[in-house]
C-alpha cells in the first residue's frame, strides 16, 4: 500500500521575503488535508514544492516513499494537480481536454478514450464531452480541471483553491467527487481561505 504523502520542514524564500517557513505535512491513503489560510499565507508555495513545480531552500517531500530527486517521472505521475488559475484549451472540445493530459502521462489511445469518458463522468460532464470549455459555466471549468489531473489515476491529488468563483451548487459537486475519491483511497490536499470549506 501506498505510504501517502510526507512534506518535511518545507522552506521557500522569495528574496526577502519568507513565503513557507517549516512546513510539515503527512497525508495517507483515504485522507483529504485542508490547507486553511488567507490570500499571501503560503498555501499555494506548498502545494508548489509539493508537486515539484517550485524548488524548496530547504526540506524534502516524498510521495510513496519515493522523493522527486530519486526519478521525478514516476514522482510526478503519481500527482494530480488541479492548479488555482484553470488550465484548459478552451478551442478543444472537454473529451480531448482530457484525453490530451491522458497523452501527456503516456496513456495510449485507447486508454485516453476509456479514461477520458470515466473522469467526465465523474464530474458530471460527461453529457458535454463534445463542447469546449469556453461555453462552460466557471463550475463546469472547474469540474473538467479536476477531471484532467484524474485522467492517469493519481494517488494523491493537490487542489489549489479549486471552488474560487464557483456557485454553491457547483461547489457542492466539486465537494461530492472529492469525498468520492477520499473513500477510494485517493490521499487529497486541498487549500482555501474559507473556513466553512475547511471544516467540511
Amino acid at each position: 500500500m501506498s505510504l501517502g504523502l510526507e512534506a518535511q520542514h518545507l522552506r521557500k524564500t522569495y528574496g526577502s521575503r519568507v513565503a513557507v517557513d517549516g512546513g510539515s505535512l503527512s497525508l495517507a491513503p483515504g485522507q483529504l488535508l485542508a490547507l486553511l489560510g488567507p490570500n499571501g499565507a503560503g498555501k499555494s508555495t506548498t502545494i508548489g514544492m509539493v508537486c515539484g513545480l517550485t524548488a524548496p531552500d530547504a526540506g524534502s517531500v516524498a510521495i510513496g516513499g519515493h522523493t522527486l530527486a530519486q526519478d521525478r517521472n514516476a514522482y510526478q505521475r503519481r500527482i494530480g494537480l488541479v492548479p488555482q488559475e484553470i488550465a484548459l484549451f478552451e478551442d478543444l472540445p472537454a473529451q480531448a481536454n482530457v484525453e490530451l493530459f491522458g497523452a501527456l502521462y503516456g496513456l495510449s489511445r485507447a486508454q485516453q478514450r476509456e479514461r477520458a469518458a470515466e473522469v467526465l463522468a465523474r464530474v458530471g460532464l460527461l453529457d458535454r464531452a463534445g463542447d469546449k470549455p469556453s461555453t462552460f459555466s466557471g463550475g463546469m471549468t472547474r469540474r473538467l480541471n479536476i477531471a484532467c489531473a484524474l485522467v492517469h489515476g493519481p494517488e494523491v491529488l493537490l487542489l489549489d483553491e479549486p471552488t474560487a468563483g464557483v456557485d454553491p451548487q457547483s461547489r457542492n459537486a466539486i465537494f461530492d467527487t472529492l469525498e468520492g475519491l477520499k473513500r477510494e483511497d485517493k490521499a487529497l490536499l486541498y487549500t482555501t481561505h474559507f473556513m466553512e470549506e475547511a471544516e467540511r
